[in-house]
């Protein structure tokens, strides 16, 4: 009986994960279902343990990707993560996170997941091994060289992610590429590739586990220091926080209080008068100005508390 075209496709992926880190069988927990509920969680703890470290090494590439980011964002480009099943997942939970964290307007930082909107919840069959797939979707986002497209998978060989990255690379956009295992096929059309090895997964190729959190550590990563870059941040304070809610108001009140040193009474009527904007509530009470006037030192500032502070009108 002769293999089929579907079998010998099946055959040689299997040839080709045998080369994939994430995908090797890890000796430290070949028992692991022999052990007590608490062994279990050490075991899988003492894997973990091993994620920071492999992050820690790829710092040189992550600040290329951070400045590539800023770059795009400041001349009007956007920040675009595309990956399948949990590394689309985390691109989109990042994304998601950067408009109440830094206030910025939808569709600057973005998340693609191959399979579209139901695949964040559902497996969708065959979207990450679909390579056009992945370049018609960043196309329907009309991608452009002023963007930086960031693609995401665990073993590196995601086809979807590649014919992304292949497209994006031919029209000049900045190309990225995450992988935790050396010479990833995701990388031939990267210009920047960030690669921490964190070894075999405690549970095999569960890469949710290892590899999962060492992308979301990266991103992370790229999405802050790039919000700093762009002047999101007062010191340490997310002075840019998008309060639409009592939590959210309730940490710019404490931004406030812990930016200037003043009481909450004087944060409150601060906030108040900035409509709840607590960069500008800041700034007033840094410097004495009236709403409309801290208003024009941060537009004269591009935005960047510090230098409005330091240079005021």
């Amino acid at each position: 009986m002769q293999p089929t075209d579907s079998s010998r496709s099946i055959h040689h992926l299997a040839k080709d994960l045998e080369r994939v880190v994430s995908e090797g069988r890890n000796p430290n927990t070949v028992d692991i279902d022999t052990l007590s509920t608490e062994g279990m969680l050490a075991r899988i703890n003492h894997e973990d343990a091993k994620v920071v470290p492999s992050v820690a090494t790829e710092i040189p590439a992550i600040a290329k990707v951070v400045d590539a980011a800023a770059k795009s964002i400041a001349n009007g480009g956007r920040l675009i993560y595309i990956g399948a099943g949990t590394s689309g997942r985390l691109g989109i939970l990042d994304a998601a996170e950067c408009r109440p964290t830094f206030s910025v307007p939808d569709g600057v930082v973005v998340g693609i997941i191959a399979g579209g909107e139901r695949a964040v919840l559902h497996a969708v069959e065959g979207a990450e091994d679909n390579r056009e797939a992945g370049k018609q979707d960043v196309i329907a986002i009309t991608l452009s060289q002023h963007d930086t497209l960031v693609g995401l998978s665990a073993s590196g060989r995601t086809p979807y992610v590649s014919g992304a990255l292949a497209y994006a690379q031919s029209i000049g956009a900045t190309t990225a590429a995450i992988a935790c295992s050396p010479s990833s096929a995701i990388f031939e059309h990267a210009d920047v590739v960030i690669c921490p090895v964190v070894g075999p997964e405690a549970l095999t190729g569960s890469t949710r586990m290892k590899s999962g959190t060492a992308q979301k550590l990266v991103l992370n990563m790229i999405s802050t220091a790039t919000m700093i870059k762009l002047g999101k941040t007062f010191e340490n304070l997310m002075v840019d926080v998008n309060a639409t809610n009592e939590k959210l108001k309730a940490r710019a009140l404490r931004i406030v209080m812990q930016a200037t040193e003043c009481n909450e009474h004087d944060a409150a009527n601060a906030l108040k008068a900035s409509n709840n904007n607590a960069k500008l509530a800041i700034l007033m009470v840094l410097t004495g100005a009236s709403a409309d006037d801290a208003a024009k030192q941060l537009v004269a500032s591009n935005g960047y508390l510090r230098h409005a502070v330091k240079q005021p009108l």
